[in-house]
């Protein structure tokens, strides 16, 4: 089972997966808020190149090769959420993803959460990396599943991935509607009707939704399915890990959005190699 350890570099608090020991990584906690990745990126790698995107709940990942690094220094004014902010006041738009795949040495991706799930992706034997932020939306849309392919179409092999899910809203505490819980983890059933797919995803070995008190309702880990995906692909439970870590239910650790609304981020990265 792979070992998740809490590190202090240069004033900043994050957590490493072991799974990634090969890369420099970084789930970063609520305490580094509010810098942004132009800055935990000394934490990680004071050479690497920093890029980073508006993230908007969908299902795209991008290449660095197709994108421009974010200026080595903190962009003045740069606001909350800074994940979501598609224009600094100093001038930088940002590419419109969920996702960054890094091709080349030396390149910082980032990606930031409140309670959705930061995953953050590497191949052992090409060094490069990626990137993702795992809403249920975009969960839905299968981004993790897209990360992945493009980089099997960069020469990846799956046997070669490891990926480490960060720090987000446990499924035990995450309430959404039916509906919702069929449109994330639909895809891991055979049924179609929406009684059968709730029916046959809390009756897995470890299911991804549980019931709920409240008609209509139901409990989301879009953790569980992110990883569920990953098995679909070929990944074993070896290649992938989960935070054992909730934002909803460590306030003095994570933001999260289903606890406060308010909209602040914990920014997590990772540099190729």
């Amino acid at each position: 089972m792979a070992q998740w350890q809490w590190q202090t570099t240069n004033g900043s608090t994050y957590l490493t997966c072991d799974l990634l020991a090969d890369w420099a990584h970084g789930f970063f906690s609520q305490a580094s808020w509010p810098q942004t990745p132009a800055v935990l990126t000394q934490a990680l790698n004071a050479e690497a190149e920093v890029f980073r995107v508006k993230q908007v709940h969908g299902n795209r990942v991008m290449d660095t090769a197709a994108m421009e690094p974010v200026p080595p220094s903190p962009l003045a004014g740069e606001d909350a959420p800074a994940g979501n902010v598609a224009q600094s006041s100093a001038g930088k738009t940002f590419d419109e993803a969920d996702g960054i795949l890094a091709t080349a040495h030396g390149q910082a991706v980032w990606a930031c959460s409140a309670d959705c799930t930061p995953a953050l992706l590497g191949d052992v034997k090409t060094g490069q990396v990626a990137a993702v932020h795992a809403g249920w939306r975009g969960t839905a849309a299968q981004i993790l599943p897209e990360a992945v392919r493009l980089f099997l179409a960069q020469g990846s092999e799956v046997a070669d991935l490891r990926v480490a899910l960060g720090p987000a809203i446990d499924g035990s505490v995450y309430q959404v509607d039916i509906a919702t819980a069929v449109k994330t983890g639909g895809m891991l059933v055979d049924a179609t009707a929406e009684a059968e797919v709730i029916k046959e995803l809390m009756s897995m070995s470890l299911p991804p939704v549980l019931p709920d008190s409240e008609a209509g309702k139901a409990r989301l880990d879009v953790r569980l399915v992110n990883g569920l995906q990953l098995e679909q692909l070929g990944l074993t439970d070896a290649q992938y890990s989960i935070a054992p870590h909730c934002t909803f239910q460590q306030p003095e650790q994570f933001f999260s959005y289903r606890r406060t609304g308010e909209k602040k981020v914990q920014w997590s990265g990772i540099v190729s190699r």
